[in-house]
């Protein structure tokens, strides 16, 4: 007979990767959380087939830590990370967060509170910045969504993806992952690949079945943000590999193609690359980097087309 788990109301789900550093601050930021008397509830590390000291931290942690798991998945990519937490969790509400992100003492509580109130499916929450360096002037908050960081105040049900949640900060009921499928391996982070858009995906289903999905101000995150993203090589680098990753999955709609590119691409490609070079002269720094990361996204997706027709993949699934 199979070994009895008994029920537990919640499950913390950190994937990580290479980042043994940072998750230290992470777990001490689960310690403290103030979860509720008679709340049963468990911490799941998603080790990632990292290959630095994050078992060794993990372990080292679990005496003084009874609630955290430790939990290996070797195929590389974040969505395979996140699916075997939810394989694993054995909690009926399940809160994702980073291996650089430390919950604020009352983030459960928050979270709690504002599923009960909304009889949510599913939520998200308040991001704040933790920079390692001032970050330039010309990254305003317009850009705060290329780091995963959400500064809104206001509480509200969600209808949009430009309100969709970001993965450092987001819970689910347990019956989503049965009812609409989990995390699409095709999509997030692999590695050092800057993919993503896997939670976008996956919330994007909810609000297509109009579940209810909130945001939550109050329940809040620090995300550290490290020296290296915040220079414009590293949002150009995003979104090449975010548009790669979405052109080759699911392909563009076209009957007339190049090289299995629709041909009304090209014509957008040159219009926001004249765009581009208008805004460097003539508008504001912020302003000039999001024209020129429209580039970098039509970039990124020929290179995506071009490697799904090369592959012999039939991306529009």
């Amino acid at each position: 007979m199979a070994k009895y788990n008994p029920p537990v109301s919640i499950s913390i789900i950190v994937c990580t990767y290479n980042r043994a550093d940072s998750l230290v601050s992470t777990l001490q930021a689960l310690v403290n959380l103030r979860v509720p008397p008679g709340l049963e509830w468990e911490v799941i590390v998603v080790d990632n087939n990292s290959h630095d000291d994050t078992s060794e931290i993990v372990r080292s942690k679990q005496a003084s830590f009874p609630q955290l798991r430790y939990l290996f998945e070797q195929r590389q990519g974040l969505s395979h990370a996140r699916n075997s937490g939810i394989a694993a969790a054995r909690g009926e509400l399940l809160l994702f967060t980073d291996d650089d992100v430390q919950p604020e003492p009352d983030w459960v509580v928050e979270v709690l509170q504002g599923m009960e109130k909304y009889d949510a499916t599913a939520c998200g929450g308040y991001i704040a910045p933790l920079w390692d360096s001032p970050p330039p002037s010309w990254l305003t908050e317009r850009l705060y969504g290329f780091l995963a960081i959400k500064t809104d105040e206001r509480e509200r049900r969600i209808l949009k993806e430009s309100e969709f949640p970001f993965g450092a900060n987001m819970a689910f009921r347990r019956e989503v992952f049965s009812r609409f499928g989990v995390f699409d391996p095709d999509l997030g982070r692999k590695g050092s690949v800057l993919a993503g858009c896997e939670e976008f995906d996956l919330i994007g289903r909810l609000i297509a079945s109009s579940e209810v999905v909130v945001y939550l101000p109050d329940a809040r995150v620090h995300h550290r943000v490290e020296a290296f993203r915040t220079r414009k090589s590293y949002f150009r680098k995003w979104r090449l590999h975010n548009s790669r990753n979405l052109a080759e999955t699911y392909g563009l709609p076209g009957d007339r193609k190049l090289l299995g590119i629709p041909l009304y691409l090209f014509g957008q490609f040159w219009r926001a690359i004249r765009t581009a070079l208008y805004a460097r002269i003539k508008l504001p720094a912020d302003e000039a980097l999001l024209k020129e990361l429209v580039v970098w996204h039509f970039l990124g997706t020929v290179q995506g087309l071009w490697l799904a027709r090369n592959a012999n993949r039939n991306p529009l699934k």
